[in-house]
């Protein structure tokens, strides 16, 4: 309410006028009720000196004729319309015009009293437990013959309720408030009224500038009196005039820029000197991998993250030079080449930060760098075989028929490694390729996993191993080439045969988990490290339990873009020393064709 200028010329006038009114109430009100009580006070000390000349005769014939006393204090208490007592030196009640003076207690304590006994007048307002209201009380001391120095007799005490002052103080309270209450809206009416007349051009003028402000630019105000709003209107209308020609040209400019950033392949972000980001492309956003829209009055740790990154910027804050760097974040394992440049040198306030993604590039650098690496490691051990063989048939084994059968055997293992390491290469090869289209139809998964389990049941059965299955008797048909599946199937179960101790058991399950099936190979083996367990499908791959066995190792990685092939998903489960499970998930297909069921065991 107080945001309006009406409201905050009327309210305060309003609350002026009612608070002078309640002030000047309460101060008359309180002036009125001292004087009348004063007044009232007086008035009772004039009647009680009067009753108290006309008692001298009662109290000294008290013990004469007791029933004058009584005579006399009902006489007094008609003609001045209130309550007469009169109380003994001693305190005791003699006589009271309201109650039966016997069941009244002593009165010697009473402040009215005892201070007529000791100055010859008191006064007091108490209430009174007798007649259960608030009094004022007057008391003269009673002497002798009436005379200031004669000897006391008694206290003639005067008493009439309170409340007439206090009506008289309510009418003149209820006066000023009714008077203070029309002032009230007296003022409320002329504030509204000069509210109004200052308000409105106001008004107007907020009109337009929110119009204005929504972007309406050629919005205008006409000016209607000659005042100081004249002047401010024609000064508004010039500033949109000035305002609608620059924001045209700052429009143009930024769907320029806009246009370039937001197409920029890499990243740009701009900072002050305090690192609030004024400017960021989504290039820079998703290079950093922060999960906003905008970066806009983030701090550029905010959204960077990344210790380096922020080293390099404070770096060029303080030298003024630009500074390059080379970053790999922790947070998506990316490469990125960072250039930070000052844009207002040598008193530099706002800083470039240029930002470009080199991850694939260096992905690629250190897949071939690792291929030439594994493929050198793989080949060096074979063909160093082969080479000692060969220099020692050189050296006259060869005459030796029963070790030149033996070398010559040597020669054959040696070679059938290399074969089936060229052979796996150029499959894996033509996989990623795509040379070597899958050929996919529904098929049985009971019948693609019993023909894998039935391959590999003699090395099973060499190790005393029991393989399980667990597959619903509905099982639905999956989407695959079964040739391709059935390698995945066998690479899985050989290697939980291989690494399995004699004795184990390996459980093959399939359930599904629409719209996919889930195949799981499960065994009691050795199991796979956990620093180890997301590299175990990369290609020449091997976990330290694997390492002194004669496989290439790349089963997996073959496994891995088959099922990927297949739109399907691999992935495995380990704890090292109670086993292993690999998962794997296949398409749901329809039913599986007449041929297909017609076949036979491979």
């Amino acid at each position: 309410m107080f945001s309006s200028i009406r409201w905050r010329m009327i309210v305060p006038y309003t609350i002026i006028i009612l608070g002078t009114a309640l002030g000047l109430t309460l101060y008359l009100s309180g002036t009125v009720r001292q004087a009348r009580r004063a007044d009232l006070e007086a008035h009772l000390l004039d009647q009680a000196h009067l009753m108290a000349y006309s008692a001298v005769l009662c109290l000294e014939d008290l013990s004469a004729d007791s029933t004058a006393l009584a005579t006399h204090v009902k006489r007094w208490a008609t003609l001045s319309d209130s309550r007469v007592t009169v109380i003994g030196m001693d305190g005791v009640v003699l006589g009271d015009s309201e109650v039966n003076p016997e069941d009244m207690e002593n009165h010697l304590y009473r402040p009215e009293i005892s201070q007529a006994i000791r100055t010859g007048t008191g006064t007091a307002i108490r209430f009174s437990r007798t007649l259960g209201s608030d009094l004022m009380y007057a008391a003269v001391l009673v002497r002798r013959d009436g005379l200031p120095d004669g000897e006391p007799l008694g206290v003639v005490r005067i008493a009439v309720p309170m409340h007439e002052i206090e009506l008289a103080v309510g009418r003149l309270s209820r006066t000023i408030m009714i008077s203070g209450l029309l002032l009230a809206l007296i003022s409320i009416a002329l504030a509204t009224y000069i509210s109004a007349r200052t308000v409105n051009p106001i008004r107007q003028l907020t009109d337009v500038v929110e119009r204005v402000a929504g972007g309406d630019l050629h919005a205008r105000l006409l000016p209607t009196t000659r005042d100081e709003m004249a002047r401010l209107t024609h000064a508004f209308n010039h500033m949109a005039d000035q305002l609608n020609d620059k924001v045209a040209r700052l429009a143009q400019e930024q769907t320029f820029l806009s246009g370039v950033l937001n197409t920029m392949a890499d990243g740009v972000i701009i900072t002050d000197s305090d690192g609030k980001i004024l400017l960021s492309n989504p290039a820079a956003l998703r290079i950093l991998a922060f999960p906003g829209t905008t970066a806009y009055d983030l701090t550029f740790a905010q959204v960077t993250r990344e210790h380096q990154l922020v080293e390099l910027w404070e770096l060029c804050r303080q030298t003024g030079v630009e500074q390059t760097g080379a970053v790999e974040t922790s947070l998506r394992n990316t490469f990125v080449q960072v250039v930070v440049t000052p844009l207002n040198a040598p008193a530099s306030t706002r800083f470039l930060v240029m930002l470009q993604d080199l991850t694939h590039i260096r992905q690629l650098e250190t897949i071939r760098r690792d291929f030439i690496s594994n493929v050198s490691h793989e080949l060096r051990t074979p063909l160093a075989s082969l080479s000692l063989v060969v220099e020692t048939l050189k050296d006259g084994a060869i005459d030796d028929p029963e070790a030149a059968r033996r070398f010559l055997g040597y020669i054959e293992s040696e070679l059938s490694a290399l074969t089936q390491m060229v052979e796996e290469l150029l499959e894996l090869s033509r996989i990623e390729s795509g040379r070597a289209p899958l050929k996919l139809k529904s098929a049985s998964i009971t019948k693609l996993i019993k023909k894998s389990i039935k391959r590999l049941a003699p090395q099973a059965e060499h190790k005393q191993i029991t393989i399980e299955t667990v597959i619903p008797d509905d099982a639905p048909p999956v989407l695959a080439d079964s040739r391709r599946i059935q390698q995945v199937l066998m690479n899985l179960l050989h290697n939980a045969i291989k690494f399995t101790p004699d004795g184990g058991h390996v459980t093959i399950r399939a359930a599904v988990a629409a719209p996919e099936m889930l195949i799981s190979v499960s065994d009691t083996g050795i199991g796979i490290p956990a620093d180890e367990l997301t590299r175990i499908f990369e290609r020449f791959y091997k976990t330290d339990h694997a390492r002194a066995d004669e496989g290439t190792g790349l089963g997996l990685a073959i496994a891995k873009h088959i099922v990927q092939g297949h739109g399907g998903r691999i992935w495995a489960e380990s704890i090292e020393g109670k086993g292993s499970t690999f998962y794997f998930t296949l398409l749901l297909g329809s039913e599986p064709h007449e041929q297909e069921a017609q076949e036979t065991d491979e």
